[in-house]
């Protein structure tokens, strides 16, 4: 058989035999059941901060029971991804602020706070994706 053809073959048999993952994300510390809470998904180095949400690579939305949202996210490769979850409090989809600073909550995977001496970033907010996972993320207001 030509070479090409068996890489070929090769190629197509591992990406039918390759896992795809779920993700469950779930925002909590809401500090109210208004409005809608957005999650984005990134999974390219340098895309947060993403100050207008233009560099995710998947979103979801989801609706407020209890003070408390969730998402999932399907169908993902293993890799390295992060997770911002905005709280739309007034469903306008966009970021209000007061004073340069949300008016309305956000979050970041692995962030349980946020200061000027820790910034969100790619690499910080990141995980490697290898199963089927759940991942929470604390709502932060300013």
């Amino acid at each position: 058989m030509n070479k090409y053809i068996l890489t070929y073959l090769a190629f197509s048999i591992s990406i039918l035999i390759a896992k795809n993952f779920n993700l469950q994300v779930e925002a909590n510390s809401l500090r109210n059941s208004k409005g809608v809470v957005t999650f984005y998904l990134y999974n390219k180095d340098n895309t947060i901060p993403d100050k207008n949400f233009q560099k995710f690579y998947k979103k979801q939305s989801s609706y407020i029971k209890n003070q408390k949202a969730v998402a999932t996210f399907e169908n993902l490769q293993e890799g390295n991804y992060a997770i911002v979850a905005f709280h739309d409090e007034n469903n306008n989809g966009k970021v209000d602020k007061k004073f340069m600073k949300p008016k309305e909550g956000i979050g970041f995977s692995n962030f349980s706070s946020i200061s000027i001496f820790n910034k969100p970033n790619f690499k910080k907010a990141s995980f490697f994706l290898n199963k089927d996972s759940k991942k929470s993320i604390k709502v932060i207001y300013f």
